[in-house]
């Protein structure tokens, strides 16, 4: 089985359904504390290329650090989109389950599943 890696937030309700999904099958992801370890813009691009998503779609709009920095303007790059992600890690969507060259977001939880054989 491919290492799973599941980028977490243990105050969200959606982050703990997927890590409890996965423990019920028996499965323990490396789990990553993101907002107590932050993932560097390298890291996040390797995530994103993995999510085939771009940065905007990683980005929780209703944060307030979405609203302060001024996120919505679309002439940002996507540099400076993961940028801010690195800077302010509870922007990024969570959870984030991780497994080989593929990656999905856990919302709703059961979404984690898809990853699984």
């Amino acid at each position: 089985m491919t290492d799973l890696t599941l980028y977490h937030n243990p105050r969200c309700s959606k982050s703990r359904g997927a890590l409890e999904l996965l423990e019920a099958r028996g499965l323990t992801p490396t789990v990553v504390r993101y907002l107590e370890t932050p993932l560097d813009a390298g890291q996040i691009q390797r995530l994103l290329t993995k999510l085939g998503l771009s940065a905007r779609q990683l980005l929780r709009t209703g944060e307030d650090e979405y609203k302060t920095l001024n996120l919505a303007d679309s002439n940002l790059s996507e540099a400076q989109l993961i940028a801010a992600i690195a800077a302010h890690p509870k922007l990024m969507e969570r959870p984030i389950l991780e497994a080989g060259e593929k990656a999905i977001i856990g919302r709703p939880p059961e979404n984690v599943l898809e990853l699984l054989p």
